[in-house]
């Protein structure tokens, strides 16, 4: 005990929060130290790494031949296990810059619906990327610890994590998961979305960046008192040539229907598969939003429509993740309780 006592004083034990969109690192006594895109730009002739992040993000559909830019998560979790290991590899050392004799202990949130294969994959790259051990948790759990939920107490906890990949429906009470469900309308769908809208409509290309800056300056589930207007540039389908485009919230707003409805009917499907007890809670306590996707406006609004329940958003949505497994590496017998099984 006394030796677990030193090594938590002397290591840079770190929480992960490993998104499909955004990958965020917590150094316990430090707080978030980087909050990254989940991109990684390699060479293509010997596979080294180019660009982690920020860097490789920027690089999206932008690469010479020579060099590819990777999302090596997809839909919540890791499609490429060499990418992500090296994408670790490179956050982990930035993220522990004090020297250390032991290697840090990793806590790594991942979605509820992971496999026995996928959790293998996370655990692999976390020890090779310099991990003493790793310890994974289920994104709603650390979401609703972020949000400052109490769910080791008695009572029914609704909690609903939109990120990059997948959104994370959960019913939490007596530090266990009641119900969960893991459905892919998240945030890289609607910018697919928008995508296959601005194509079919305008007959314009454009990319994920493109997509993403729409969706953040003219997104909505409903209609808001203020029209809204965005200029969008791509490559005109018909004679090839650079081309801009004015679209309208409304028009946007058509495109999201679809991913955003998934979202509305999976909180349903939740609520209707709730014991009668817990889902008794939820009229007093509601429904809490975490995750970047909890940002769209009026999401909270349709929610509160289609079940006539409170919603809130989160205070710091983007972060609750990290948050969450940053207070349970100092609460170490609550982590105990919540962590998933190796």
């Amino acid at each position: 005990m006394a030796f677990q006592s030193l090594r938590r004083i002397v290591s840079n034990d770190l929480a992960i929060d490993l998104g499909t969109a955004n990958t965020l690192v917590v150094v316990r006594g430090r707080g978030i130290v980087l909050n990254e895109p989940s991109i990684v730009a390699v060479r293509s002739a010997d596979h080294a790494v180019v660009a982690v992040g920020r860097e490789a993000k920027a690089m999206l559909g932008r690469t010479p031949g020579s060099v590819s830019a990777i999302r090596p998560l997809r839909d919540g979790v890791i499609a490429d296990v060499d990418i992500t290991e090296k994408m670790l590899h490179h956050l982990i050392a930035r993220a522990a810059h004090r020297r250390t004799v032991l290697r840090p202990s990793i806590l790594v949130a991942v979605p509820s619906g992971i496999t026995q294969v996928e959790k293998r994959a996370v655990r692999d790259a976390a020890m090779q990327a310099g991990a003493h051990d790793v310890h994974l948790l289920d994104e709603p759990t650390a979401a609703a610890v972020g949000a400052g939920l109490r769910i080791d107490e008695p009572g029914g906890h609704l909690i609903v994590d939109i990120g990059g990949g997948t959104t994370e429906i959960a019913v939490l009470s007596l530090s266990g998961t009641v119900y969960s469900q893991s459905v892919r309308g998240a945030g890289d769908e609607m910018d697919e979305a928008i995508i296959q809208h601005v194509k079919k409509q305008r007959n314009l290309l454009i990319g994920e960046r493109t997509a993403e800056a729409v969706k953040l300056a003219v997104g909505s589930a409903l209609p808001d008192q203020e029209r809204r207007t965005l200029t969008v540039k791509g490559r005109d389908l018909v004679d090839g040539i650079p081309k801009s485009v004015v679209v309208s919230d409304e028009e946007i707003r058509e495109a999201l229907h679809e991913p955003v409805l998934r979202i509305v009917e999976a909180v349903r499907t939740c609520l209707e598969r709730t014991p009668p007890e817990l889902a008794a809670d939820f009229i007093d306590r509601g429904i809490v939003l975490t995750g970047g996707g909890a940002q769209l406006p009026g999401l909270d609004r349709l929610l509160h429509q289609q079940t006539g329940l409170p919603v809130a958003v989160a205070a710091d949505p983007m972060s609750c993740v990290a948050l969450g497994t940053a207070k349970l590496l100092d609460q170490m017998s609550l982590l105990r309780r919540v962590a998933i099984p190796a």
